[in-house]
């Protein structure tokens, strides 16, 4: 190995390292897929997940100022095709490997300006935070499960934007003390959080429900390579959703949903079980 290459596992390694200290639940998926596409996803990882950290943690700095300047230099890193920055190297690697479509990042990045100064949104804003804040992250990986099968990745397309979609409406539900109550944001349209009870709540569930039943079509078309690991994050997702449909509207707004990690690990042996068994 030579010294660049050195550089480039170096920084594929740290993407990895931040993704398993940030969520275990997703670092168990990711193990789930083939070996050769897991530093990849960790790549993706690492870009969403310090993007998030700018706008949700760093409540001390100029928020603006550290996300334009990560852009920037994402964007610099992808045409040069070097960073001194890990993350950004290990991103730029995986973007040009996979040969992934650079308005997807930036439609991500216009997501997470969203979250600096937007505490509302009307039907089309919710649907442009949604694309950019999670279903190009779908479509990011859906590039690396697909291994430059354009057809393939067409085809799939949709179910991916679905998934993502579902995914996170429901981190909106779970998250619903910290961004309303804490931060002011209410990213559901058309939905009175100081009146939110179990009919508004119930309208949102059939929202997600019809996100869940379209990616699942999808899930079951993508290669063994990668189709255990996404089923996993489904699973953890249907469970989490299925736990806060069984509770009422005000306890979402007063607490943080969980799973307990004894339940997490029987979720991923069933899904184990069932794709072993070819029944996802």
């Amino acid at each position: 190995m030579n010294s660049k290459d050195l550089y480039d596992q170096t920084c594929l390694e740290c993407s990895k390292l931040i993704t398993e200290k940030y969520s275990t639940s997703f670092s168990l998926g990711i193990k789930a897929f083939h070996s050769s596409l897991q530093l990849p996803i960790y790549a993706i990882y690492g870009l969403v997940r310090y993007a998030d950290e700018i706008v949700d943690t760093f409540h001390d700095f100029n928020k603006e100022q550290l996300l334009d300047r990560f852009e920037a230099e994402a964007k610099l890193a992808v045409e040069e095709k070097i960073s001194l920055n890990p993350i950004l190297q290990a991103f730029q690697i995986t973007f040009h490997n996979y040969k992934m479509d650079y308005s997807q990042v930036d439609a991500f990045f216009k997501s997470m300006r969203m979250d600096l100064d937007k505490t509302s949104y009307e039907r089309q804003g919710y649907e442009e935070y949604i694309y950019g804040s999670a279903e190009v992250v779908g479509l990011m990986c859906l590039r690396i499960f697909t291994e430059g099968n354009q057809e393939l990745y067409n085809k799939l397309e949709p179910s991916a934007k679905r998934l993502g979609a579902a995914f996170q409406k429901i981190n909106f539900l779970r998250d619903l003390k910290d961004d309303y109550k804490e931060r002011g944001r209410s990213y559901f349209p058309g939905v009175n959080f100081d009146k939110f009870d179990n009919v508004s709540k119930a309208s949102l569930e059939k929202e997600i429900k019809e996100d869940f039943k379209a990616a699942l079509v999808g899930i079951k078309q993508l290669p063994d390579s990668s189709r255990l690991g996404v089923y996993l994050a489904y699973r953890y997702y249907w469970g989490l959703f299925k736990k806060i449909q069984s509770v009422k509207a005000e306890r979402i707004l007063t607490e943080r949903i969980r799973i307990s990690d004894s339940v997490k690990y029987l979720m991923f042996a069933e899904a184990f079980a069932k794709n072993k068994l070819h029944v996802i």
